[in-house]
């Protein structure tokens, strides 16, 4: 999609974009020449287009995108390292003044493209190590672009064996840049049929780690209702379908629920109806619900959060009102400290020309 002139230039506020899906291609391909790893293309142009697209295809289809770029940049430190920083400054571009971005520290962990070699373990990457080394990139582009980042450990529904260890990572590594736990993957899969997740879920309540769940995308309402219930999310990544339960969707709105939409990503992945007009967004603004508005993979998109601020705009009837109030609830559902909440809010508020008691 073409990105025009920002439709609002002031300070935003992002929560769900992720890490490995907004990688420059030109890293991937840097590191793919200097590790020799084969990947389909090696000019930019190339590879994107391979691994982006401009027209809907299936959720399954979006996500085997990753397989074709992932392994120049999992398992590699200095990449690892690279690709954290780099993102941080691709949203300071965007006007972003906070973002939460997420990742599976194990998808980014050793890659094991080749054999290692017998006796070879130098270069072997954990999770933790993962953790680390974005926590450290993270950290240096804050301080060179004067952004607030943050990061979310995802674990994976067809992975519940990796879950409680994302758990101890998150407690390992709480508000050294990591805020929060989520979980991603096919929503096909019944978490409540996998422990791990339930047991992960259910120490973070016990450890004070806050929750998000990927949910209602392509999924049913059930899978969102499963989302609060059992796994006591705060928030919801997606969560579009939730309106076709009524009831559930009146309590999560009494509940003050935070939906974290991502429009252009849901008419590439086929999550809503390809016509804007119909998007279940436009039901959260006239809902006066509790969403943000996200670029969820802006490599594999082509975007940037303008894009979907043009949506807005263009087929949702937004005004510069709706995006300020948009923002100020993604402050206030964010997964920052209290003290950093408030300091936040208050830097949005006086970009924003508003009063701190102004009701939105």
């Amino acid at each position: 999609m073409e990105e025009k002139q920002s439709c609002f230039p002031l300070p935003k506020v992002e929560l769900h974009v992720h890490l490995d899906g907004s990688f420059r291609p030109e890293t991937i391909i840097h590191f793919a020449k200097k590790r020799r790893i084969q990947i389909p293309a090696d000019t930019v142009d190339g590879l994107l287009q391979i691994i982006s697209y401009e027209k809907p295809l299936s959720l399954t289809e979006f996500l085997a995108k990753f397989s074709y770029y992932m392994p120049a940049i999992a398992g590699d430190r200095e990449a690892i390292r690279r690709v954290a920083y780099e993102f941080v400054e691709m949203k300071a571009k965007e006007g972003v003044a906070y973002v939460e971005v997420r990742y599976s520290p194990h998808f980014l962990a050793n890659s094991k493209v080749e054999p290692i070699p017998w006796g070879q373990t130098e270069g072997d990457i954990t999770p933790d190590d993962v953790v680390d080394l974005v926590n450290q990139g993270l950290r240096e582009a804050e301080k060179s672009f004067n952004i607030k980042a943050r990061s979310i450990l995802c674990c994976m529904r067809h992975m519940p064996n990796w879950s409680l260890e994302v758990l101890e990572l998150c407690k390992k590594y709480h508000n050294d840049t990591v805020v929060a736990i989520d979980l991603a993957g096919d929503e096909s899969l019944n978490c409540e049929a996998a422990p791990g997740h339930r047991k992960a879920y259910e120490e973070a309540v016990r450890c004070g780690i806050h929750r998000t769940v990927h949910a209602g995308e392509v999924g049913p309402p059930s899978v969102v209702k499963e989302a609060v219930e059992v796994l006591k999310a705060e928030r919801i990544g997606h969560g579009y379908h939730t309106i076709e339960d009524p009831i559930l969707y009146q309590e999560l709105l009494d509940r003050n629920m935070h939906f974290e939409t991502c429009p252009w990503s849901s008419y590439l992945t086929g999550a809503c109806d390809p016509d804007f007009t119909k998007h279940p967004v436009i039901q959260f603004r006239k809902d006066k619900a509790n969403y943000s508005l996200n670029t969820d993979d802006p490599l594999i998109f082509r975007s940037t959060l303008d894009v979907d601020y043009a949506i807005a705009v263009k087929h949702m009837d937004f005004t510069e009102e709706e995006f300020k109030r948009v923002n100020i609830n993604a402050a206030r559902s964010c997964f920052l400290p209290e003290k950093e909440k408030k300091a936040l809010l208050s830097q949005l508020y006086k970009a924003y020309d508003m009063e701190l008691s102004t009701g939105l």
